[in-house]
C-alpha cells in the first residue's frame, strides 16, 4: 500500500481553492502522538481543546469542531476510533464522543508500516505540510502538534503521487521567484519599508506568496510581496492581509499591548503597500481575494491614521 499516496489523497471538501485543513491537522497531530508513544491513543475528551486551538490558529477563519475530522478521518483508512463499547466511531456529536470514551489513533496497517519503515513518518509529515501550509508556518505547526522534524527521517518524497490537479510535492518551485519579487519591490518590505542588507545581500526579506503555492498559487510577481520575516509570518497566519486599493489589513483579533506591537503591527492598518516599482504588476485581485477569504482572520481594524495619497 502506498501510504504517501493515501495521505496525499485525503478526502476533504474543496472547491475554488477553499482551505479545509481539518483532516491534515488531525493526522499531523496524530503523527506527533505516534512519535512520542507508538502505542498510545488520543482520547477525544483529552485532546478536544488542543485540536480546537489548532483549527482556530491554522484553519480558515470560520469556526468548526474537531469532532468532524475525528470521525470522518476513519474513511481515509489512516485512522481508527474506538469507544468504551468497542471499535467504531460513534459519529460527529461532540457529547457522544466525550461520553463514549472515544479515542483515536493511526490505523493498525499504518502503524505496522511505520514500525517496518521508520523513515516513512517524516515523509508523511512532509506531504501534509507541503500540501496544506506555506513553509513559513511549518516549524511553528510542528511545534504546536508536538512533532519533531529533527528526529524524523525527512528525506524527499519518492514514488508516484496521485494525478488530478498538480500537487505541491510534484511541482517545482521557481527559484527565481525570490529575486524577481524582491527586485520588483526594490528590496524593502512592502508593509513596513524594512530594507536591511548584509554587505550586498538582503537579510530578513522574503518573497511571500499571496495565494499559497500549495493551493495553486503561481510563482509570479503578481502573486508575490516582498515582506520582512515578521510580516511574512503574520501575513501567512492571517494577522495581516491585503485590502482593496492595496492597503494593509490588520485583523481585529490581533491584540498587541506593547509599543513594539503597536508600531510594527497595529500602525499598519490602512497603510498603502510600498511598491512595486513602476512598470511591474501589483498583486492580482484574484490572489488578493483568495488570501482575504481563506487566510485573513476576522474583520479588519479601522485605519490607524487617515489614508494618504499613494
Amino acid at each position: 500500500m502506498d501510504w504517501l499516496e493515501r495521505v496525499a489523497k485525503l478526502r476533504r471538501w474543496t472547491g475554488n481553492g477553499v482551505r479545509a485543513p481539518h483532516k491534515p491537522l488531525l493526522l499531523l497531530y496524530a503523527l506527533g502522538g505516534y512519535q512520542r508513544d507508538a502505542d498510545g491513543e488520543l482520547r477525544y475528551s483529552a485532546v478536544e481543546e488542543e485540536l480546537k486551538l489548532l483549527l482556530e490558529e491554522y484553519g480558515p477563519s470560520h469556526s468548526t469542531t474537531p469532532a468532524y475530522p475525528f470521525h470522518h478521518l476513519v474513511s481515509d483508512g489512516v485512522w481508527e476510533v474506538r469507544t468504551d463499547q468497542g471499535p467504531g466511531s460513534p459519529g460527529t456529536r461532540v457529547g457522544v464522543l466525550r461520553s463514549s470514551g472515544a479515542a483515536g489513533r493511526l490505523a493498525p496497517e499504518l502503524r505496522a508500516a511505520l514500525r517496518k519503515e521508520p523513515a516513512l513518518l517524516g515523509r508523511l509529515a512532509r506531504v501534509l505540510l507541503d500540501f496544506h501550509f506555506p513553509p513559513s508556518l511549518h516549524t511553528d505547526l510542528c511545534e504546536a502538534v508536538g512533532f519533531d522534524l529533527d528526529l524524523a527521517d525527512t528525506e524527499g518524497v519518492t514514488g508516484a503521487l496521485p494525478g488530478g490537479r498538480e500537487r505541491a510535492a510534484r511541482r517545482q518551485r521557481d527559484r527565481r521567484m525570490r529575486e524577481l519579487v524582491l527586485t520588483a519591490y526594490e528590496f524593502q518590505c512592502a508593509f513596513c519599508g524594512y530594507d536591511g542588507m548584509l554587505g550586498t545581500s538582503a537579510v530578513g526579506l522574503e518573497a511571500a506568496h499571496v495565494r499559497w503555492w500549495s493551493f495553486e498559487g503561481p510563482d509570479e510577481v503578481d502573486n508575490g510581496l516582498c515582506l520582512c520575516s515578521l510580516h511574512h509570518k503574520l501575513f501567512d497566519k492571517g494577522v495581516l492581509g491585503l485590502g482593496e486599493g492595496h492597503r494593509v489589513l490588520v485583523s481585529r483579533r490581533f491584540v498587541g499591548r506593547g509599543e513594539a506591537s503597536r508600531q510594527q503591527v497595529l500602525a499598519l492598518a490602512g497603510r498603502p503597500v510600498i511598491g512595486p516599482q513602476q512598470g511591474v504588476l501589483p498583486v492580482a485581485d484574484r490572489h488578493r481575494k483568495w488570501h482575504a477569504e481563506q487566510v485573513f482572520h476576522g474583520e479588519p481594524r479601522e485605519s490607524a491614521s487617515p489614508p494618504s495619497a499613494v
